[in-house]
C-alpha cells in the first residue's frame, strides 16, 4: 500500500504477518486498517506531502485521543505512538479498532431515523464542549484567548501556501472576516472538522467514536457548530454515484433547529452565527484548496481528489452570503 510498508511495521511491532487496507474518504492524514489475523488496529500517519504541521502532528493527535478516552468521551483508544520516521517513513500511531457505520450512502441513511441521528451528533458536540480542558489533561492543548483572530491569520497563511490558481472573491472574504472578529467566550476542546462522516455510529444510532482529530485544539466552540452547519449543506453523501447534501435527505433538521438543539444542550448563546458560518466556509475552502494543491503535485493517495478543486468557489460564495445574513 502506498504510504505504508507493512513488513517494516511488522518488524517494529514484532508481530505476526500483517495485512491492511486504506480507508476511503480521508483528505488529510492517511488512515489504514491493520490486522495480524487476531487483533485489529487503525494506523494514522501524515499525508505524503505535509502542509499543516499542527494538523499532521501525530503526537498531538495521540494526546487528545488519550485524554478524551480517559474522560469517557467516545473516541478510539490510542495504543502505540511512534515518532521514529525510519519505521514507515513518517511518525504514526495505532489506535483500537471501533465497530460502527460511517454514513456516506444516502440510500442507507434514508432507512434510519436521520433526524434523531443528527440531533445525537449535535448533543455529542455539545458534550465535547462541556469538558473542562484542564481537568482532563488538555489545559496546555491550545490558547483560547484570541483564538478567532489567530484562526483568521492562520488560514490566510495556509491559503497563501497553497495558491496554484486564481480564486475569485477569496481574498475579499478574508478581508471581510478580519474586520469584525468576535472575541469569543470561554475556550473548550474543539474538534475542528466535526461532520457526519467523521463519526462511527452504532446500530442503535448512538455514537461509538468520533474520528479525525487532526484539527483539534482549545478554542471557540461556536466554530465547531458553524462548520457542522456548513457541512450539512455540502455534498458529502452519494446515491448511485451522485452527490447529496445531508440537508437534502428527508428528516434532516433545519440549520436553525441544529443551532437551537446545541443551545439547549450546551447553554451557549447562538443568536448570531453569521461570522462563524462565514469563517467556516472560508476555512473549508482553504482546506479543500490545499487538497487540490497536493493533488496537482501528485501528493495525494486514493480516489476522488480530482473533484475537490471544483468545490472551492461555491464555498467562497457561501462565506460571503453568510456575512450578509443569508
Amino acid at each position: 500500500m502506498k504510504g505504508l510498508d507493512l513488513e517494516r511495521l511488522q518488524a517494529y511491532l514484532d508481530s505476526p504477518p500483517l495485512s491492511g487496507t486504506m480507508f476511503a474518504g480521508g483528505r488529510s492524514n492517511l488512515t489504514y486498517a491493520i490486522t495480524d489475523g487476531a487483533d485489529r488496529w487503525v494506523l494514522r500517519r501524515p499525508p505524503l506531502g505535509h502542509v499543516l504541521p499542527t494538523a499532521h502532528d501525530m503526537v498531538r493527535e495521540h494526546k487528545v485521543l488519550d485524554a478524551l478516552s480517559r474522560a469517557g468521551f467516545p473516541v478510539p483508544r490510542p495504543v502505540r505512538l511512534c515518532t521514529d520516521t525510519e519505521v514507515i517513513g513518517a511518525p504514526f500511531y495505532l489506535m483500537e479498532h471501533v465497530d460502527g457505520t460511517i454514513y456516506r450512502d444516502a440510500a442507507l441513511i434514508e432507512k434510519i431515523d436521520f433526524r434523531a441521528l443528527t440531533f445525537t451528533l449535535v448533543d455529542t458536540l455539545a458534550d465535547l464542549h462541556s469538558l473542562d480542558p484542564a481537568a482532563i489533561g488538555l489545559g496546555d492543548f491550545g490558547r483560547p484567548e484570541g483564538f478567532n483572530a489567530r484562526q483568521v491569520r492562520r488560514w490566510k497563511q495556509q491559503l497563501d501556501a497553497s495558491r496554484s490558481r486564481e480564486l475569485s472573491g477569496i481574498d475579499e472574504l478574508h478581508a471581510r472576516l478580519a474586520t469584525d472578529i468576535p472575541a469569543g467566550g470561554p475556550g473548550a476542546v474543539v474538534h475542528g472538522d466535526f461532520r457526519l462522516d467523521n463519526v462511527l455510529v452504532s446500530d442503535e444510532l448512538t455514537v461509538n467514536a468520533v474520528l479525525d482529530w487532526e484539527m483539534s485544539t482549545l478554542g471557540d466552540p461556536l466554530s465547531d457548530l458553524a462548520l457542522m452547519q456548513i457541512y450539512a449543506g455540502r455534498p458529502l453523501l452519494e446515491r448511485d454515484g451522485k452527490p447529496f447534501a445531508p440537508v437534502d435527505i428527508p428528516g434532516h433538521p433545519t440549520l436553525d433547529e441544529i443551532a437551537a438543539r446545541y443551545a439547549e444542550r450546551s447553554g451557549r448563546d447562538v443568536s448570531d452565527l453569521h461570522w462563524y458560518v462565514g469563517f467556516a466556509a472560508f476555512k473549508l475552502a482553504v482546506i479543500l484548496e490545499g487538497v487540490h494543491f497536493r493533488y496537482t503535485k501528485g501528493q495525494t493517495v486514493g480516489p476522488g481528489f480530482d473533484t475537490v478543486g471544483a468545490m472551492v468557489p461555491t464555498l467562497v460564495e457561501q462565506g460571503h452570503r453568510a456575512l450578509e445574513g443569508h
